[in-house]
């Protein structure tokens, strides 16, 4: 998995997660699920990267900023269950933070090299991004 609960550990302290989880791991992975799917929804955004093979990768291969950020919406969504020893808006203000960063990056105002991306289609043999063209003329026969 592209996230596990130890890498929560660089956004939020372990005894914060088991308080405000009380010991449930299942919360834990959804909140983990529910932040690769946020983070995804924003890659795939553009249709330049590679969002399956970006969270396949594991251990040191993985892109620490889009750890980073994935980490920090994952603890959002833990955050979002309970106030426990926790300053509220600071986990706001970062989870803002992110989604901004992730927003320009699915829109190209920042992009980010390393990036496993999809090729872009060029001629016959694969479908292009966009299309284009006119429709086949209609002649009407009295």
């Amino acid at each position: 998995m592209f996230v596990s609960k130890e890498d929560l550990g660089s956004a939020i302290y372990g005894y914060q997660v088991e308080q405000i989880t009380e010991g449930d791991d299942d919360l834990v992975l959804q909140a983990i699920n529910a932040a690769i799917e946020e983070v995804g929804g924003y890659l795939a955004g553009n249709s330049l990267y590679d969002v399956a093979k970006i969270f396949a990768t594991t251990g040191a291969n993985r892109n620490a900023l889009i750890l980073t950020h994935t980490v920090t919406i994952a603890k959002w969504y833990i955050v979002e269950l309970c106030n426990a020893d926790i300053i509220y808006e600071q986990a706001k203000e970062r989870y803002d933070r992110a989604v901004s960063w992730l927003t320009k990056l699915s829109k190209g105002t920042v992009t980010l090299g390393g990036l496993p991306t999809i090729p872009i289609a060029t001629g016959e043999t694969e479908t292009d991004t966009f299309g284009y063209g006119s429709r086949v003329k209609f002649i009407h026969d009295n």
